[in-house]
């Protein structure tokens, strides 16, 4: 997602008490960010994330771990979860906000810290075959992530497009994981505790089908 320079975000973010500076100094001991043994789960790209402050709401007992590599897209997401926490009366405890490019995932997440559910929403398509090794779903990001992973953590993915989810599939299977769960129109299946991101409104109201995935790492 392209989002233009914003120069409030940095500042903002840096009187942030979940963003995180220096974010590799944590590798290995996330859990010592969050003052607690609650389970940790991942998004990367995370965006606006309106996905991570519900996910955060409805699982207090869970910490997040949000990522994506623009501060101007993580300073609106901050925005958006204090609105969202602001209008449960809770103040945000178990988010981290992170500026990262996720291309170097294992340098921020160690088999450590014990990762037991990875979001993967709307990431970049890539359709030119040259630029399908950047995909997030890659085999070769696949496999990287297998060594932070849990045993039988699961990933979830979602996206709007076709082909970028026919190769995921795929790639998926040729990497080790299980697929557990599978829909090609996410809104008319029996999946049950849907979080909307702003891509996903954005594509149903398109007339689009949401496709989404959930894969353990076997």
């Amino acid at each position: 997602m392209r989002i233009r320079k914003k120069k409030w975000a940095q500042p903002e973010l840096d009187l942030c008490p979940y963003f995180v500076k220096d974010a590799e100094n944590y590798f290995g001991k996330w859990k010592t960010f969050f003052k607690n043994d609650n389970p940790i789960e991942l998004e990367i790209g995370c965006g606006k994330c309106s996905f991570v402050a519900q996910k955060a709401l409805q699982n207090p007992n869970t910490n997040f771990i949000a990522v994506d590599i623009k501060s101007d897209m993580l300073g609106v997401g901050r925005r958006n979860i204090e609105k969202c926490f602001s209008e449960e009366g809770k103040t945000v405890g178990n988010i981290a906000l992170v500026a990262f490019n996720v291309e170097n995932i294992e340098k921020l997440i160690s088999k450590d810290d014990n990762i037991s559910k990875m979001y993967i929403n709307f990431c970049n398509p890539w359709p030119r075959e040259k630029h399908k090794k950047r995909r997030l779903t890659f085999p070769r990001k696949l496999i990287k992530y297998r060594e932070f992973l849990c045993d039988d953590a699961k990933i979830c993915f979602k996206t709007d497009d076709d082909e970028l989810f026919e190769d995921s599939v795929l790639y998926f299977e040729q990497s080790g994981y299980k697929i557990t769960y599978i829909t090609r129109d996410l809104h008319h299946s029996d999946f049950v505790g849907n979080i909307m991101t702003e891509h996903e409104k954005m594509f149903s109201d398109e007339g689009k089908k949401i496709k989404y995935l959930e894969a353990e790492k076997a």
